[in-house]
């Protein structure tokens, strides 16, 4: 017999009775994944107390407006039609504030009323370049982690202080293991020299601080993990490391994004036809984690931390190359397959190209098929009357080329075996509300889903317009091949005019082809 107790527990969700009547505060919910994390909050945990957001002023809007401005955002429909707009005002609390400024920008009666309100924190503020100045990625990262960890000590009421990190912050380890590791340098020395020196003499020093981390971001994330290591022991905290963080796989709009980082922008540069070549190691593979998936897991360890009071388990690795490996030649065949089945409007060229172990043979292509096409069509488009834009794009692909190069040659592999232990304690009904696995995932149909969701909502290109689209792609097919044909003539033509031996093969087997044909 099944106990009482057991089968109420197959019945119920449990996640949801977790978070029932918390006051939660969010830092980084304007992002990718705090806006996800926001509405999964709103459309699932309803009995949710109150959801306070930290928002700065931005270009030129205060923080209200630009919640209001997440709210009307496609992510948002269908929990507004679930709840209402009014209701999900109500909801969500605006707390004025900046994690980069001492302080954090808070007002003294902001910050009593955080203190003595909030049981839950969520900290995911942070500058996610990769070419961030040194002195702002460590002012936000990790000053702003630094200052996030005092208030939390602060807070009366205090159950969970979640810091999202990222599995790429531990470079020199191959296998990334669930536990803590040292920071590169001491964070608070660091923090103590970024702000009373220059912004110039940082910038001078840059290379040197970070020895052989290659950029700001996995730097001063690793110094953040540092900070939360020193908290473990004082606060109830729990690190998160989710991996490259994609677009919604299922829910609430599959293939949603706002941003074209990682894959999706490879979709994009080689569905427009601007990316032609690329220096990869096309048998490597890189961990991607779908966003929908990624919320899941960071309610899944919360639930598990302070409703299950695991204290064993304070890190956890939200990754997935474990079970599924996905190379970056797979990616760009998929994507290819799809793009021509879905393809974008006004590409400027057929979409082709290939990776290139050769760093040499992928700077020779880059300069013959993205910087003399691009100063080409400039120059068209100068004469028509326009401002140039093709040498620009090129330029930001390049430098998108300096980050992903390193990572693209590297290979690293997760552990997450804390993760799959949570996932074995969830009954029926959060194994599907709070799906951690991909059992049914179609990768194609996955991709598919990520390119019809990027032409509406990053490259504003509606359906309607996907006829037209696929005509113009199968000119530019066409005009590929013309132009292959009469470059192959205009080499032979070359090698003839340069070579009296070679031009002397040319007539001897044109001779014997005419006697052949003649008999």
């Amino acid at each position: 017999m099944v106990s009482e107790t057991k089968m109420e527990e197959q019945i119920h969700d449990r996640i949801a009775l977790a978070f029932k009547d918390q006051n939660i505060l969010v830092t980084g919910g304007t992002g990718f994944l705090g806006k996800v994390l926001v509405e999964k909050f709103l459309r699932c945990l309803p009995e949710v107390r109150q959801i306070y957001m930290l928002i700065r002023p931005k270009k030129g809007k205060d923080p209200k407006n630009r919640m209001d401005d997440i709210f009307n955002s496609p992510l948002f429909e269908k929990v507004k039609q679930q709840r209402g707009l009014a209701e999900l005002r109500k909801s969500v609390t605006v707390v004025n504030g900046d994690v980069s400024m001492l302080g954090m920008g808070l007002s003294p009666e902001d910050r009593k009323m955080l203190c003595e309100k909030i049981d839950i924190v969520y900290h995911g503020a942070a500058t996610v370049r990769f070419d961030e100045l040194l002195k702002k990625a460590v002012l936000l990262n990790t000053r702003g982690t630094k200052q996030m960890l005092e208030l939390a000590k602060e807070m009366k009421h205090l159950k969970l202080f979640a810091h999202i990190s990222t599995a790429y912050c531990h470079l020199e380890e191959k296998i990334l293991r669930e536990k803590s590791y040292p920071p590169p340098a001491d964070p608070h020395k660091i923090i103590k020299c970024i702000e009373w020196m220059d912004d110039e003499v940082v910038e001078a020093m840059t290379d040197k601080i970070l020895g052989d981390i290659p950029n700001t971001y996995a730097f001063t994330k690793a110094l953040s993990e540092g900070l939360i290591e020193e908290a473990m022991p004082h606060i109830p905290v729990i690190l998160l490391r989710p991996s490259v963080v994609i677009p919604v796989w299922k829910e609430p709009v599959p293939g949603w994004t706002d941003n074209i980082n990682g894959p999706t922008g490879l979709l994009i540069g080689a569905g427009k036809g601007v990316i032609r070549t690329m220096y990869c190691d096309e048998n490597g593979y890189a961990d991607y984690l779908p966003v929908d998936i990624a919320v899941n897991a960071i309610l899944a360890a919360s639930w598990n931390y302070f409703y299950l009071h695991d204290d064993e388990r304070r890190v956890f690795n939200l990754t997935s190359s474990n079970e599924y490996k996905v190379s970056w030649a797979e990616i760009i065949a998929r994507g290819r397959k799809i793009t021509e089945k879905v393809p974008l409007n006004g590409v400027v060229w057929y979409p082709g190209g290939s990776m290139k172990k050769s760093r040499l043979m992928h700077n020779i292509c880059f300069l013959l098929f993205h910087m003399i096409p691009a100063y080409l069509i400039d120059t068209l488009i100068f004469l028509a009357g326009y401002k140039p834009i093709m040498c620009r794009v090129q330029r930001r692909i390049r430098k998108g080329f300096e980050v992903f190069e390193y990572y693209a040659n590297h290979q690293w592999d997760f552990d997450n075996s804390n993760m799959y232990k949570v996932r074995d304690r969830f009954n029926s009904v959060e194994y599907e509300k709070y799906q951690l696995h991909g059992n049914d995932l179609d990768i194609d149909g996955y991709f598919e889903s990520c390119i019809r969701a990027a032409r509406i909502f990053i490259l504003n290109e509606q359906p309607e317009t996907l006829p037209a689209a696929r005509r113009h792609l199968r000119i530019m097919y066409w005009v590929d091949v013309l132009t292959k044909i009469l470059c192959f003539v205009f080499l032979i033509y070359l090698l003839a005019s340069w070579s009296e031996s070679f031009r002397a093969l040319l007539t001897g087997c044109w001779a014997i082809a005419k006697q052949t044909l003649s008999h």
